[in-house]
C-alpha cells in the first residue's frame, strides 16, 4: 500500500525570483517621487535599502524615467518608510517596520500601479501592394 503524492512537483523559485516577477510588473508612470528614508543602525534598514536597490533597476526606471528617487539616511532610530508621491497629487506612505520587500512592491503594484494609464497598441496594416511599393524604391 503506498501513499498518494501529495504537495507540489516542483521547489519553489524563490524568494528573489518573486521579487523579480513584481519588479516586472511595477509602472512607475503615475508616480513623481519616491523618498526612502532608513536608519541604518535600526534593524530593519535592510528592507528600505533592498526596496531601493529593486526599484532602481534599469528595467524599472524605464517605465518612468522623471520618477525621482530619493533616499535619506538618518539617524534617529526611527522607522524606515517609503513616501511615494503620485502625479495627481496623492500621497502613499508605507511603513517598513513590519514588511518585508516582497510585501512592499506586491502593496505598491496593488495600490499604486494601477493608477497608470492604459496604454494603447495602434497596428498598421500594411496590403501586399504598399509592400511591392515600399520594395521598388
Amino acid at each position: 500500500m503506498s501513499l498518494p503524492f501529495s504537495g507540489s512537483k516542483s521547489k519553489s523559485a524563490g524568494l528573489v525570483s518573486a521579487i523579480r516577477k513584481q519588479t516586472l510588473l511595477l509602472n512607475l508612470k503615475p508616480v513623481k517621487k519616491v523618498s526612502v528614508k532608513f536608519d541604518p543602525f535600526s534593524q530593519n534598514a535592510a528592507t528600505a535599502r533592498n526596496f531601493m536597490y529593486y526599484l532602481l533597476s534599469p528595467k524599472v526606471i524605464k517605465t518612468n524615467p522623471l520618477c525621482l528617487v530619493r533616499n535619506e539616511v538618518v539617524n534617529d532610530r526611527s522607522e524606515s518608510t517609503v513616501d511615494v508621491s503620485l502625479v495627481n497629487g496623492e500621497s502613499v506612505l508605507f511603513k517598513c517596520q513590519n514588511l518585508t520587500v516582497l510585501e512592499i512592491f506586491q502593496q505598491f503594484n496593488k495600490h499604486i500601479t494601477p493608477l497608470a494609464p492604459k496604454e494603447e497598441v495602434t497596428e498598421t496594416l500594411v496590403t501586399k501592394t504598399d509592400k511591392k511599393k515600399g520594395g521598388k524604391r
